[in-house]
């Protein structure tokens, strides 16, 4: 039997403070991967909040690196979405400079996973305050996107992020599912913090449609940036193992080391 400290190490690093590995990649990938995880300390989920902490992602890069992380990922959304995606790409490409390790952002795992579904016209979901979702808006639609209704709950605080319940957050799926003139793609679900794990496979289920959510997508693409199978039998749809195969061609290239 293989021990947990023989398992292939991934680093995370996580905005908030207590730097806990998230809940997704352990009950997804646990036999599999052993994960670390390093905190930025955010204040809010706001721009100036982002600003504040985000100088730190090389150094905490530097630190998992030298815990044994094969690969490293930025397991926040907003947080590498906020300046836009030249400055989304400068961030992995950064942290593999620095490290010599394969790294990805929570932003570019969302797209790997909306590509892999084809998915242009969304339904978002989100945790954010106003200012955010007009960032997160732009973002998309500068990369092609076509958000079709955002609804959101409307939070700074992480602490609220992370306790908010399953059913409150069907809600917002449901809510913003329903507001969308027209058929929708996919159901976008944004923030890390929000635990959407028993969440998508219950919207799915009920509309028939891929559910796409952070949490699940930065697990999902943390496995594959460090090259291992993000297939599980719990994650929905996107690590459905019977389709994997399938999405090998939509895999990020690795980066140096």
């Amino acid at each position: 039997m293989t021990s947990q400290q023989d398992l292939p190490c991934i680093g995370m690093i996580v905005p908030p403070a207590h730097g806990s590995v998230p809940p997704e990649p352990l009950a997804l990938y646990a036999d599999r991967a052993r994960f670390v995880a390093r905190g930025l300390a955010l204040a809010e989920l706001t721009a100036s909040g982002y600003d504040g902490v985000i100088d730190r992602v090389v150094e905490l890069s530097l630190e998992l690196r030298a815990e044994g992380a094969r690969a490293i990922s930025l397991m926040g959304t907003s947080l590498s979405f906020y300046r836009g995606a030249g400055f989304t790409r400068e961030l992995g490409r950064g942290i593999s400079e620095a490290t010599g390790l394969p790294a990805t952002t929570m932003t570019d795992n969302v797209l790997e996973a909306l590509n892999v579904f084809g998915a242009r016209r969304l339904a978002v979901a989100t945790a954010y305050a106003p200012e955010v979702n007009r960032l997160l808006t732009a973002y998309l639609e500068g990369e092609g996107y076509e958000v079709a209704s955002l609804e959101a709950l409307e939070l700074t605080d992480l602490d609220l992020v992370q306790s908010t319940s399953t059913d409150r957050l069907v809600e917002l799926g449901e809510a913003a599912l329903s507001a969308a003139t027209g058929p929708v793609d996919a159901l976008f679900i944004s923030c890390g913090g929000l635990k959407t794990l028993p969440v998508n496979p219950v919207l799915e289920a009920r509309h028939a449609l891929p559910v796409v959510s952070s949490a699940v997508a930065g697990a999902w693409g943390a496995m594959r940036c460090a090259g291992l199978d993000p297939s599980a039998e719990n994650g929905g749809r996107l690590c459905a193992p019977a389709s994997q195969a399938s999405r090998q061609s939509s895999s990020p290239a690795a980066a140096p080391g």
